[in-house]
């Protein structure tokens, strides 16, 4: 159990730095494809905010990539040394990526977006947009997420136990 909660939080890791570099980094608007429409449209293109600026953003999505998969080759690893059996990898991999969507919902949609500062820090634009009224405006693809996970947990879990 403890394998499987470093793991999530890991992947949890991954996404924050994900989100970082891409917004406070890189700034890229396609970063914020997954965002309301109303902030994706406040949001305006930008040049790099100091010199390099990009390349630490990249770095730190590199960075975020590496984490990521490092979550999922600790979790095999592990399940692996120990003879999990198929349903074992399934739970493991499925609280992984629950806990990462739950993240996401939680800390990215209540507290970053509604309730935070962080994305006025950048953007200073959107300052009067993010509000509470926009917390939940992405459920559906959170649903589909929930559901989409259960088959990529499978796929994971039975090449697990192939190995």
């Amino acid at each position: 159990m403890t394998i499987t909660i470093i793991s999530t939080l890991m992947l949890m890791i991954f996404y924050f730095l994900l989100l970082y570099g891409g917004v406070a980094f890189v700034q890229n608007k396609k970063f914020f494809s997954s965002a309301p429409k109303e902030v994706y449209d406040a949001v305006p293109d930008r040049k790099e905010r100091f010199h390099g600026a990009h390349v630490i953003g990249w770095v730190i999505i590199a960075l975020a990539f590496l984490i990521f998969l490092g979550a999922f080759i600790l979790g095999a690893w592990n399940g692996i040394r120990n003879d999990f059996s198929f349903i074992e990898f399934f739970i493991r991999f499925l609280i992984m990526l629950y806990g990462m969507e739950t993240f996401d919902i939680v800390f990215f949609d209540w507290v970053l977006l509604c309730h935070s500062n962080f994305f006025p820090h950048f953007y200073p634009e959107v300052k009067d947009i993010v509000r509470p009224h926009l917390f939940g405006f992405n459920w559906k693809a959170h649903i589909i997420h929930y559901i989409v996970y259960i088959p990529i947990c499978a796929a994971l879990a039975w090449i697990c136990t192939l190995i």
